[in-house]
């Protein structure tokens, strides 16, 4: 527990030079206050969540990480994200992959600037393709190795905007061939 502990200070006190806080890999289970203490005089350009066991982002998170560009999710226990993620005006690229999302996160349509999702390895079988198709700052979209349904499936790969990584459909068992 103190080397982990130890190993967030020492990447914290690293953020505050590079502007960039890696808390990748620290047994976390959220961002401690600590950190928000530590940060306080940083303005964060990115920040690098993946492989710890966190379960939410709290609001306060986008008031203390107003300026961030770049935040790395992946490899969490996460099923949803803050509203106020959307408040991040200058996020740019997402990666909310190997989580246990079911739902494309609406923070994907609301945020301005965000033009990068990455949410490949969740559990994703909603996913608003209208509000996707009308989004104006996505650009690409990674939701392969979802479980996306069918129709989702197809009108996904029917769009032009954004660009859409999607995995090839396995027909389920009970599914049958369609004859025409």
């Amino acid at each position: 527990m103190a080397l982990a502990v130890t190993r967030v200070i020492l990447r914290c006190e690293n953020a505050q030079e590079t502007q960039e806080l890696d808390l990748s890999e620290c047994q976390l289970m959220q961002v401690p206050d600590a950190v928000y203490h530590l940060m306080r005089h940083t303005e964060l350009k990115s920040c690098d969540l993946s492989g710890n066991v966190i379960t939410k982002i709290p609001p306060k998170f986008t008031v203390k990480f107003s300026l961030i560009t770049d935040l790395n999710l992946s490899n969490n226990q996460m099923a949803k994200l803050p509203d106020e993620l959307c408040t991040l005006a200058c996020l740019q690229r997402l990666d909310i992959s190997r989580n246990t999302f079911v739902a494309l996160p609406a923070i994907a349509f609301q945020c301005p600037s965000l033009h990068t999702l990455l949410a490949h390895h969740n559990q994703i079988i909603e996913v608003d393709v209208d509000r996707l198709a009308r989004s104006r700052a996505l650009e690409y979209v990674d939701l392969s190795d979802n479980p996306i349904p069918p129709r989702t499936h197809e009108q996904l790969k029917q769009l032009s905007r954004p660009s859409i990584s999607i995995s090839e459909r396995q027909k389920e068992d009970w599914e049958e061939d369609l004859i025409l």
